[in-house]
């Protein structure tokens, strides 16, 4: 990841024995752990499936295993996470949308103060149990419950030269919120998905589609 900052790219990377292709369907057949096919559809299928050397394939695009590859993979024991699964997060989010837009209530508008109560009284209880004081900043950043603004301007007092500055504070958006809601369902979908899998031994597309 700090090579792709710094780059913009993972080509030229060759600490961990990366292979640099231009064709894309030679990348599909390299020897690997996990394998995942983020473009076309139907990238996998009968005419280089017997090539396919992954353990585990996690369809970023959709549909990007033919039914007959699938059946052969799964013969060979390949772990398929299927794109019903593993590429629905922007399907979720835009629900969040619709529900945000029926309602026109933004995320967190809601429970936005109560939030704020139960965390101030929660750092209150913290000072009195150790005896310290958190500071201000601190505290507002903890405290300060999810907005829409992008931007959070505060006085800090600094006591060594009494001196007084306002600093700019990032906090909660409702990317944020919208973030929290997305894990919570993908990690329910995961799970309800291997749980319907190992109690009626299929495989995880079948699972996700019962």
């Amino acid at each position: 990841m700090k090579y792709k900052d710094a780059n913009g790219t993972i080509l030229g990377y060759t600490q961990a024995g990366v292979k640099e292709t231009q064709e894309s369907a030679e990348a599909l057949e390299y020897d690997c752990d996990v394998l995942i096919p983020a473009a076309a559809e139907q990238a996998i299928n009968k005419y280089n499936v017997a090539n396919i050397k992954a353990k585990i394939i996690g369809e970023a695009a959709n549909g990007p295993i033919t039914p007959f590859a699938d059946e052969a993979l799964l013969k060979k024991g390949t772990i398929i996470v299927p794109d019903l699964l593993l590429n629905a997060g922007g399907v979720t989010v835009s629900y969040f949308e619709w529900l945000k837009n029926l309602s026109h209530v933004r995320f967190g508008r809601l429970t936005k103060k109560w939030e704020e109560r139960s965390k101030a009284l929660m750092l209150e209880t913290v000072e009195e149990r150790t005896g310290g004081a958190i500071g201000v900043d601190r505290r507002a950043k903890i405290v300060v419950g999810p907005s829409e603004a992008r931007h959070f301007s505060f006085v800090v007092a600094r006591t060594s030269s009494y001196s007084v500055s306002l600093l700019p504070f990032s906090f909660f958006l409702q990317k944020d919120i919208v973030y929290s809601g997305l894990e919570e369902t993908m990690a329910g979908a995961v799970e309800e998905t291997k749980a319907t899998a190992q109690e009626f031994n299929v495989d995880f597309r079948v699972a996700a589609f019962m």
